[in-house]
């Protein structure tokens, strides 16, 4: 059994504030652990419910974030850019199940850091009319493939935007609750991991009852740029 994590950063635990998300500073050094600490969680709770496999696709910015020397010794490391399929290279139809892993909510709602792919680009993302962030656009992804969407961590708010699109059989770990744009109530970083760690065990024991969400076809994808130049400059691509 196989499972694929992608991993983003604004959604781990204690990660409030942009300086925390990129550059040379120790901020964004600490926030490349949390994030390796949290993947390592949530592959940890996979092995042991049974899991033969982890592969994580780093997700974030420059998409290489998390630390390869201090990753589980298990799991396989997928990063860098540019590459097909975005946040979700690596996904088949060989897998059991997806986790996503330091997530936030969609660009315009509540939620620490929430934005959709680039904050100061997309103003709004729709798949056959139906406004989604970067949750939404994988997780149907992951479906066209078969393959459902088994855990969600991140703060509250896209906990509950996870739950909403996927179902009650999802499992959820809110290591963080949503003050304001840049402000969040996290638990421990210790504690979080120890959420994870039990949220995935269940998925993975649980991923009998789980379905992959899918889109009816031709599907029609719509982004709205925050102005008209970004929108031209789109438009003139092949």
């Amino acid at each position: 059994m196989k499972i694929f994590i992608s991993a983003d950063l604004e959604g781990v635990g204690g990660v409030v504030s942009r300086v925390q998300l990129g550059g040379e500073g120790d901020n964004y050094r600490r926030a490349r652990q949390l994030m390796t600490d949290e993947v390592n969680a949530a592959a940890r709770g996979a092995f042991e419910a049974g899991a033969e496999e982890v592969v994580v696709a780093d997700g974030h910015g420059p998409k290489i974030n998390i630390l390869p020397e201090n990753l589980h010794e298990e799991v396989s490391l997928i990063s860098g850019t540019p590459r097909a399929q975005g946040m979700m290279v690596g996904i088949s139809g060989d897998f059991a199940l997806v986790f996503l892993t330091g997530y936030h909510s969609l660009q315009g709602e509540r939620g620490t850091l929430s934005h959709t792919y680039s904050g100061s680009t997309v103003g709004q993302l729709k798949l056959n009319d139906r406004i989604v962030g970067e949750l939404g656009l994988n997780a149907f992804l992951a479906g066209y493939y078969e393959v459902p969407v088994g855990l969600v961590t991140g703060d509250d708010a896209v906990c509950v935007e996870g739950e909403q699109l996927l179902g009650g059989t999802l499992k959820t770990a809110p290591v963080k609750e949503n003050l304001a744009h840049g402000a969040a109530k996290s638990l421990s970083p210790r504690k979080a991991c120890q959420v994870i760690t039990e949220r995935a065990r269940e998925a993975v024991k649980e991923k009998a009852a789980m379905e992959p969400v899918s889109l009816q076809k031709p599907v029609k994808l719509e982004i709205t740029f925050k102005n008209r130049g970004m929108a031209e400059a789109a438009a003139s691509m092949p």
